[in-house]
């Protein structure tokens, strides 16, 4: 029983990362029902390093953009620049996180606060996709994308950090304010989520690791390769959708889930 809520937890992330409606949201809907057994250690760290599978699906889907050693030198040079920009973006997400992070677990990590944010991007969504008067985007491509715009969509991407916002749905939201066509606010905020979430690994990692039997172990592994599978295919379809589609459809299932959050904990 416990492998298969490994199984279907390992899905919703892999399903929610890269969407913009909030796996954390989803996560704890499903935890509601679906409970890990185990110390909270283990469970802060399992819902945490399953996001490493999320990651590795970005880094296989797009690693002949990431890789930075190519053959040739022009490619080498656009790819190392890539790379300095993805930094840039993950300065204020980083700061901001590494800040917070205990005040975030204490006070803000509860749901009541995650329906609230589900509810306000859901609502941004649709009003920024209904607007009659939308402007065609002006960066299309990964060199369009200048220092400066990369540190102002980090800026976006900080605001992640409150629990319920989804992370790709405020750098892509972010994105499509700053003039970034779907595909590329797409493209640019799973980039843009590697360091990030590394770090936010890396730091649960050092605080939770110490007590986890090699069962549990086991468990994250069996969750982490799950979420991998499911991300990689989630990543290929969400960027052939947003080249046809527009994002209201996702604002209007974040309402929907933010109005089930409340029937769930407060009913």
């Amino acid at each position: 029983m416990e492998y298969l809520k490994a199984l279907i937890l390992g899905i919703v992330q892999g399903l929610t990362e890269w969407l913009p409606i909030s796996s954390t949201a989803h996560l704890l809907i499903i935890d509601e029902f679906i409970k890990l057994s185990g110390s909270e250690s283990f469970k802060s760290l399992f819902m945490v390093i399953i996001q490493l599978g999320s990651i590795l699906a970005v880094v296989v889907a797009y690693f002949s953009t990431l890789w930075p050693f190519k053959s040739n030198k022009e490619d080498t040079k656009k790819s190392f620049e890539l790379w300095f920009k993805i930094v840039a973006a993950s300065i204020p997400a980083m700061v901001f996180g590494l800040l917070l992070d205990d005040i975030i677990d204490q006070k803000l990590g509860t749901w009541y606060v995650i329906a609230l944010t589900l509810a306000f991007y859901g609502i941004l969504y649709v009003i920024l996709e209904k607007r009659k008067d939308k402007k065609a985007p002006k960066y299309v491509e990964i060199e369009d994308i200048s220092y400066k715009k990369a540190f102002q969509i980090g800026l976006f991407q900080a605001l992640a950090i409150i629990p319920g916002t989804s992370r790709s749905g405020s750098t892509i939201l972010g994105g499509m304010l700053l003039g970034f066509s779907r595909e590329l606010a797409a493209k640019f905020s799973f980039f843009m989520a590697i360091p990030v979430m590394l770090g936010a690994t890396a730091v649960r990692f050092i605080k939770h690791a110490g007590g986890i039997s090699q069962s549990e172990w086991i468990m994250i592994l069996f969750g982490t390769a799950v979420s991998f599978v499911v991300s990689l295919a989630v990543i290929k379809a969400f960027v052939a959708y947003v080249r046809r589609h527009d994002f209201s459809v996702f604002g209007i299932y974040r309402i929907i889930v933010a109005i089930l959050l409340v029937l769930v904990f407060a009913f």
